[in-house]
């Protein structure tokens, strides 16, 4: 059975945006929606409010919604709201009332390691060691609150796409 939402989850720098166009093609051309945090801080910057946050987790959700509209499943997305949960966690401890009260999430997610080397990209913030495994820790903590299915992605290359594949059948399979 295919997912109606396959959400790519997890911190930075674990290849999401990089998975996103392979899982596409997989699915025949399956809809993406490309991670609206990435657009917004090259826009504006990354001296990011909670207010900010909100309308990147509102601006993402609307492009998710928008696409699955049309109907055409899966639609993969790269993060969503919860990451942006996530996000207000590690930048203020603590996330903003509409992020609980969100509830257009995925069908299945896909949780990716921080098993790739970080890179410095101009947007990225939490690169040394223990800020990436709170990241990661946090990422799937959301997950396991809301009692979504998912999957650890994991390893180099195409192992990693290998395990992202594997993780999409066994949950799609229910």
């Amino acid at each position: 059975m295919i997912p109606r939402s396959i959400c790519l989850h997890g911190p930075e720098s674990t290849g999401k945006s990089t998975m996103l166009p392979r899982l596409s093609q997989h699915f025949g051309g399956a809809p993406c929606v490309a991670e609206f945090g990435r657009a917004y801080t090259e826009a504006f910057g990354t001296d990011l409010t909670m207010a900010d946050l909100v309308e990147i987790g509102k601006g993402h959700d609307a492009k998710v919604r928008h696409a699955l509209a049309d109907r055409n499943y899966p639609v993969i997305t790269d993060t969503d709201p919860l990451m942006t949960a996530v996000w207000a966690e590690m930048l203020f401890h603590r996330r903003d009332p509409w992020f609980t009260t969100w509830t257009n999430t995925a069908d299945i997610y896909l949780l990716f390691d921080i098993d790739l080397p970080w890179v410095e990209d101009g947007t990225r913030m939490f690169g040394d060691e223990a800020a990436r495994r709170k990241f990661f820790e946090l990422s799937k903590a959301v997950l396991e609150e809301r009692r979504l299915p998912w999957a650890l992605v994991s390893g180099q290359g195409s192992a990693r796409y290998l395990s992202a594949l594997r993780g999409i059948e066994s949950l799609a399979q229910g």
